[in-house]
């Protein structure tokens, strides 16, 4: 177990700036992984765990990441999230993997079946999750399996109360969804008992390279995602920027360099994650703790994006 603290001090209450609460990332290592764990009840995954270091009892929220990307990359949008109040979970689901993503569903399973008795033993003692407000989100690939366990296709022991689609993807075109696939093309056809938010890139569905087809391809990204969502439903398409312009701004190795060749960017990652996490925190705020003051500012215009916005629907 490694971690390290954030050097932000930042008390801020628009959810776009750096939050109150200073936060600890932590590295945990699986069960699979580990011979001896130290950990009384260690995780089915090896997991990113970032957390406020203050005293207090906080919600929950599951981060899945993006195809062959790593959890480590999305770590500043964790302490982000985290910095407003939120305990954040990134799980690593793979390192190689195919196009069926039944396995990502399964393993998330399996760490949502965790939290329950496994997540107290990794935090320290003045720190306390709140399960019972638990929030699921994905990014990418990540996205598609989020939606896949909301829509039970396997069950779990703990209920989530919202819902985050970060510029999800399920497949290459519509007709080449991964299996399993999610999307039925019928409006508003997911079952969904929580709150729904989708976040798509406006450069998702445009190529970067003509030898690759583009991160987030028309057919099957988040418009389609949206499309199938039921109220309450927010959708937010960011216009200029791109599919990874929400994971940290240095992300080293093949798969960090590769973020930046296969996928059209903006021209700083920076905006884009700044509305992501702080449009995540608004939503969470609204819908697992029932106070819709910054979700009701952003819709006013009071707390303005770092970002210019070319969709914009709050629920009906």
């Amino acid at each position: 177990m490694s971690s390290s603290v954030s050097s932000s001090t930042a008390t801020s209450s628009n959810v776009f700036e750096t939050g109150k609460y200073k936060t600890v990332l932590q590295t945990i290592e699986s069960a699979t992984r580990t011979t001896k764990s130290p950990i009384p009840v260690p995780p089915p995954k090896a997991l990113l765990i970032c957390m406020p270091t203050d005293a207090g009892q906080f919600p929950v929220l599951l981060l899945l990441h993006g195809y062959l990307l790593l959890n480590s990359f999305y770590s500043q949008l964790l302490q982000h999230v985290a910095s407003h109040g939120f305990i954040v979970i990134a799980p690593q689901l793979y390192t190689v993997a195919g196009p069926d993503s039944s396995d990502e569903i399964k393993a998330t399973a399996a760490i949502t079946n965790w939290l329950t008795e496994g997540l107290q033993h990794l935090l320290p003692h003045h720190v306390k999750p709140n399960l019972t407000k638990l929030a699921l989100a994905g990014h990418s690939r990540g996205g598609k399996t989020s939606f896949a366990l909301a829509l039970r296709k396997q069950l779990t022991t703990l209920k989530f109360s919202a819902l985050i689609g970060i510029d999800p993807v399920d497949g290459m075109d519509k007709g080449k969804q991964t299996p399993p696939p999610v999307l039925t093309y019928v409006p508003h056809a997911f079952d969904l008992d929580m709150a729904v938010m989708v976040i798509g890139s406006g450069l998702g569905a445009v190529k970067r390279n003509p030898l690759f087809p583009p991160c987030a391809p028309k057919g099957v990204n988040h418009e389609d995602f949206y499309n199938e969502c039921r109220q309450p439903a927010c959708y937010f398409v960011v216009k200029d920027y791109g599919h990874v312009d929400m994971l940290d701004d240095d992300t080293k190795g093949i798969r960090g360099k590769s973020s930046y060749c296969l996928c059209k960017n903006g021209n700083s990652r920076e905006p884009m994650r700044k509305f992501t996490g702080g449009i995540m925190v608004a939503f969470m705020k609204a819908y697992i703790e029932g106070d819709f003051s910054s979700l009701m500012a952003i819709k006013d215009g009071h707390e303005t994006a770092p970002v210019e916005l070319e969709t914009v629907k709050f629920p009906q």
